[in-house]
């Protein structure tokens, strides 16, 4: 399994990230061309690199140059930077991951400003530079085939920044939203050390953090800051290469669970929607015994440990529960991945599972595929699902 491990020592933003994943051997002109496919003005930016050093370390300067001033100093609704992303012509897993970090950013703008998501509107974030730096993080990691990143702690730097919201502490409101749940340290001098565009890139893509996760060491790409700091190279560094532990690779996951003997089977239901809309990596109901002989339902769902504040507020939100338990476990997880294969009923999604040799072990298709098949072919489901195991036994 492809990963990058981000070595954020200086701390992370937008253009950092890209520079960084450049170095990595992304080619420029690529990245201009899928750039190309969002549509916005032409001319109204321009990409350039240019090798540098900070405190003697070389890197890669990323820069976009903005020449529509309206554009750049603007506003964008997150509706319209959504709709924008999600109909144009990049890649499925781009949009994904381009999407996610904007919703992420109009969480945060939403809370600290106490509005609705629909009501959010970016300044610096929705001007065309950082709308390029996080489209541009997204078609970088699929162009290098990264399945996981890691990351380290995060500095939180110290001072103010000048925004277009006026001077504000670092780091500023929506950016100590997006660094909720995540580790961070004040081991670093004065100065903006995460930006709003890199923390919402680590707190929705990056999988665990801490010390650099065993693996075979493949490249280093380097991304430089605009800044130089006293302490340390403004330097941010992306460590690629492939998992060790292959398919059956360790990963830390929270449990969590809430008795609950006074709520609906509706409520139930559409509360395991929202939490797995929200990112909880499973959810399930079992049926418990509680006191004063009270039938009940213990809800229980898994997360990564940086999901762990937002969907438990969730669950509290969405259910009658007035309180909730937690634990950390280890989990064995294989790899999958999803591809589509032609089939006597068209293109359908198959879920790939892989030994630890890198072997697919099965085929599954996709329930949600059977589903449409059986309703628009007047098909039984269980025959649909019968027919397309022997198109994934062939996969093998």
């Amino acid at each position: 399994m492809k990963i990058i491990y981000l070595d954020c020592y200086a701390g992370i933003s937008g253009d950092m990230t890209v520079g960084a994943l450049l170095d990595l051997g992304v080619p420029l002109e690529y990245l201009q061309a899928e750039l190309d496919k969002l549509g916005l003005a032409s001319g109204s930016y321009e990409l350039s690199t240019c090798r540098t050093e900070r405190r003697h370390i070389p890197a890669l300067k990323f820069d976009v140059a903005v020449h529509d001033n309206h554009d750049h100093h603007g506003h964008r609704h997150y509706a319209a930077i959504d709709a924008m992303i999600a109909g144009c012509a990049l890649a499925d897993p781009v949009k994904a991951r381009a999407r996610a970090i904007f919703r992420r950013l109009a969480e945060a703008e939403a809370k600290v400003h106490g509005v609705a998501i629909a009501e959010v509107h970016f300044h610096e974030v929705g001007a065309v530079d950082s709308i390029v730096d996080i489209v541009g993080t997204a078609i970088c990691l699929e162009f290098l085939g990264v399945e996981a990143l890691y990351a380290s702690a995060l500095p939180l730097g110290s001072g103010f920044v000048e925004t277009a919201h006026g001077r504000l502490p670092v780091p500023a409101p929506a950016t100590a939203e997006l660094l909720r749940g995540l580790p961070v340290h004040g081991e670093c001098s004065a100065g903006e050390r995460v930006t709003p565009t890199g923390a919402a890139i680590v707190a929705t893509l990056v999988a665990g953090f801490g010390a650099q996760p065993e693996m075979l060491l493949d490249k280093l790409g380097c991304g430089a800051g605009g800044k130089d700091f006293s302490d340390c190279p403004n330097i941010l560094r992306a460590f690629l290469g492939r998992s060790v532990l292959k398919a059956g690779h360790e990963d830390e996951v929270i449990v969590v669970e809430a008795n609950i003997d006074d709520s609906t089977p509706e409520l139930f239901g559409y509360a395991m929607e929202r939490l797995f809309e929200e990112g909880a990596l499973d959810v399930f109901f079992t049926p418990i015994q509680m006191k004063k002989n009270r039938p009940g339902v213990m809800v229980s769902f898994l997360c990564k440990p940086q999901q762990f504040e937002r969907l438990t507020q969730q669950l509290l939100a969405e259910t009658s529960a007035i309180g909730l338990r937690y634990y950390h476990a280890d989990r064995v997880v294989l790899r999958r991945q999803s591809v589509e294969l032609p089939t006597e009923f068209g293109s359908v999604r198959f879920k790939q599972v892989f030994d630890n040799n890198g072997d697919v072990m099965r085929t599954t298709p996709e329930y949600e595929d059977c589903r449409r098949i059986a309703r628009e072919k007047a098909l039984s489901c269980q025959e649909v699902m019968m027919r397309l195991q022997c198109r994934g036994a062939d996969a093998r």
